[in-house]
């Protein structure tokens, strides 16, 4: 009989939605190396948390997250409350010996996220932080094709996460506004992304530069939120975060490259996109395109090059065997089933898990560097953070 794996989640809106469908999921399209459960989800509100537990098909809930840590049927706590709820759950949980999966930026800052990958390792738990677009199969041919060398010596880097959620100045001032709640605004929320995607495909930055904005800086006072949608009041309040942040990075490789992420270019739903150049060839992705990749390599014949685009729908690609046949597409939520196949089976093996925390707080290191770099105005080396 296979070993159960008994999960407890502390969040229940737009990412709780997201992790929750990657749980019930999971086992039907994967061959698991243990059985996994969804106990018990948890939410301050009551009714809400309540409703979301039927909705989402958890057995129970609770409204204390404590009261969730203590439960002795629960084996992993996974986090995606808003980013200054972290660390007390993470340290909490890593202490009454739960393995933790944590959304993403890990902290509100890199302090908390060192002390947060510390608790953890001392605790000898699995820890993950959900980087959940390393799990998309386009993503994992552009790791295996830069793995083998096809595109030669790495020498640009560009990437741009771009939304228009915000343009609108009347839009309410939600939590992901507030910097005591959300650490920070696009460059913790859209940068970490870049960042981490640019980590696992190319390697280790070396210094960067920056600059940010903050185009609207008072908001209407929510009256009602629910994930990225809200209704407003007729009281205002202040933003407190960047509303966009661009900067330019070295890598220890030799490489150079260029970021961006904003909320404020209209005409971008979830424009997350990334060109990789090299001495042999070069490699596209768009986040709205999902399901291709554009690879240019320049071995080929003179008369056939250019850029041509990869279906990932193959059963060569990587997890694809376990959804459809071919041409048949998936979407953003399998990322996410994805990661929870990877984690618990790591689980479930005792073997590593990645992205881990180490991941998250070399992610946190880079958007501290260039935090840095905007307020003393020059280039701020990784190492210095």
């Amino acid at each position: 009989m296979k070993p159960e794996i008994r999960l407890g989640m502390v969040g229940y809106k737009f990412m709780g939605k997201a992790h929750s469908h990657a749980y019930r999921d999971v086992g039907m399209f994967f061959d698991m190396d243990a059985k996994v459960t969804m106990r018990a989800i948890c939410g301050r509100d009551e009714e809400a948390v309540k409703q979301a537990a039927e909705r989402l098909a958890w057995e129970s809930y609770e409204t204390d997250y404590m009261a969730l840590i203590k439960r002795d049927d629960i084996d992993v706590i996974d986090v995606n409350a808003p980013s200054n709820a972290h660390k007390d759950i993470v340290l909490a949980a890593a202490r009454a010996g739960k393995h933790v999966l944590c959304e993403k930026p890990l902290a509100l800052n890199l302090e908390d996220a060192r002390e947060m990958l510390q608790v953890v390792k001392e605790a000898g738990v699995k820890h993950g932080i959900c980087f959940n677009y390393r799990f998309l199969p386009s993503i994992q041919l552009a790791k295996q094709i830069i793995e083998e060398g096809r595109l030669g010596e790495i020498h640009h880097y560009r990437a741009v996460y771009l939304q228009d959620w915000l343009v609108d100045p009347d839009f309410p001032l939600a939590w992901r506004l507030q910097k005591e709640v959300a650490g920070s605004g696009s460059h913790g929320d859209l940068n970490a992304h870049c960042i981490d995607l640019a980590h696992y495909l190319i390697g280790e930055f070396d210094q960067v530069i920056g600059v940010n904005r903050t185009f609207v800086k008072q908001r209407p006072i929510p009256a009602s939120m629910n994930g990225l949608t809200a209704q407003a009041s007729s009281e205002y309040g202040d933003v407190t975060v960047d509303d966009a942040t661009v900067f330019l990075a070295q890598f220890a490789n030799g490489a150079i490259g260029s970021f961006e992420a904003t909320r404020f270019a209209s005409g971008w739903k979830n424009g997350n996109l990334f060109e990789i150049n090299g001495s042999k060839g070069s490699i596209r992705f768009n986040l709205e395109r999902l399901n291709e990749l554009e690879v240019f390599f320049r071995d080929d014949p003179p008369h056939l090059q250019g850029y041509r685009t990869i279906m990932v729908t193959e059963g060569v690609h990587p997890y694809v065997a376990n959804w459809w046949p071919p041409g048949h597409t998936i979407g953003y939520e399998h990322g996410f089933v994805h990661l929870a196949y990877e984690f618990m089976q790591a689980i479930a093996n005792d073997k590593p898990f990645s992205p881990d925390f180490e991941d998250g707080v070399r992610c946190q290191e880079v958007l501290e560097a260039v935090d840095r770099s905007i307020v003393e105005r020059r280039w701020v080396s990784v190492a210095e953070v």
